[in-house]
């Protein structure tokens, strides 16, 4: 009942200030619960005309793999690193709590008060479901209380965990992968040329979902180029920090060592997603592999010309991973990765896009520009 409950508070449309915003409407479900709302500058379109969320829309699957943000230790690295938290800066660790920012963030689904929110939903269609959860109390607090709880139990459901890729049959022995397919999961393990495995973590032989989330819940400062279409980037001097812009200032997290770092996303249904990284700066899967591939050895393609790191604060650029064996590279040296090797990876990822989806993944690829 919970679960079915918080389904329909996620569609629900009449929750946004205008009426017309849900929560699917950014995280649509026919892209695996990503989206644009309608944009194309990389961040989704808010319940108005010209507002627009800060940033891009990570996937609301598989939420019940995310652990809380904490501290990890590992004896390869010489410090604690954070792990975990919900979205791009770990800024949350509790869906009951997070579901408030997007309902009241102005730019987002623009809600309102507590107050006028809570009547809205006592008056709604599911006004005795969520009694039946939160008691007779119409108290505003009471109210978010409850539609938050119902939320988390929707996306930790077992229907927002499906794993039924052609990854999961893979690991499962009952699918085979083509030979480029093949070749893209090798490359996308070797240390020596694409290393995504370092991050997006994965367990090829297991046959239990959580052990392949391609992501190991990290932070990491990629240094993507700056998106340019973002309404907040119209202040050169402005910029996303990430992971040391959390709430709770009290925390380490707040350490300047941790500005631009944002949380490793999963890479499952990458292929259906409208845009990449945290800023969206890149619309098609092959481009954000390609950077990767060029960042180190090739910067004038990725960046505009003597602004490399363009969407970092110069005092922050030593905080950038040059480390990992895909950017510890000389400039002017060869790619770690040919054309051939990207086009692998992209076939390796496209195998990560649950079975409901496959639709959408085939018609994304259909509409790709050549590059």
């Amino acid at each position: 009942m919970l679960v079915a409950l918080g389904k329909k508070i996620f569609f629900d449309e009449r929750l946004s200030e205008p009426a017309g915003t849900s929560c699917a409407s950014c995280h649509d479900p026919t892209r695996a619960f990503s989206g644009g709302h309608g944009s194309h500058i990389g961040a989704p379109l808010g319940s108005r005309p010209g507002h627009f969320a800060r940033r891009s829309t990570p996937s609301v699957l598989y939420m019940r793999y995310v652990p809380k943000f904490h501290y990890f230790e590992d004896d390869e690295a010489p410090a604690p690193e954070p792990r975990g938290g919900f979205f791009w800066d770990g800024r949350s660790d509790s869906l009951v709590e997070l579901v408030r920012q997007p309902l009241f963030n102005p730019d987002e689904m623009n809600a309102g008060t507590p107050r006028r929110l809570a009547a809205k939903i006592v008056r709604g269609p599911y006004a005795e479901e969520l009694r039946a959860t939160i008691g007779p109390s119409s108290a505003p607090e009471a109210v978010l209380r409850g539609v938050g709880v119902a939320l988390e139990a929707y996306l930790k459901s077992d229907e927002m965990t499906p794993a039924s890729s052609k990854f999961d049959a893979y690991a499962r022995g009952q699918a085979t992968l083509t030979e480029q397919e093949r070749r893209g999961l090798e490359i996308f393990k070797d240390r020596r040329r694409g290393a995504c495995s370092g991050c997006h973590r994965v367990a090829e032989t297991s046959t239990n979902p959580a052990e392949s989330m391609f992501t190991d819940y990290g932070y990491d400062a990629v240094a993507l180029p700056r998106n340019r279409d973002l309404p907040g980037n119209r202040n050169a001097a402005s910029f996303d920090l990430g992971l040391c812009e959390r709430q709770n200032k009290q925390t380490p997290s707040a350490d300047e060592k941790w500005c631009s770092n944002f949380r490793t996303p999963s890479l499952r249904n990458v292929a259906v997603r409208e845009s990449f990284g945290h800023n969206g700066a890149y619309k098609r899967l092959r481009d954000v592999v390609k950077f990767y591939a060029l960042r180190a050895v090739a910067p004038g393609r990725i960046y505009p010309p003597g602004r490399t790191f363009d969407d970092v604060p110069p005092k922050y650029r030593g905080n950038v991973n040059i480390y990992a064996p895909i950017y510890n590279r000389r400039e002017g040296t060869p790619a770690p990765l040919t054309d051939d090797d990207i086009d692998a990876v992209v076939a390796f990822l496209e195998t990560l896009t649950d079975a409901p989806y496959a639709a959408t993944d085939r018609a994304t690829v259909a509409q790709s520009p050549s590059p």
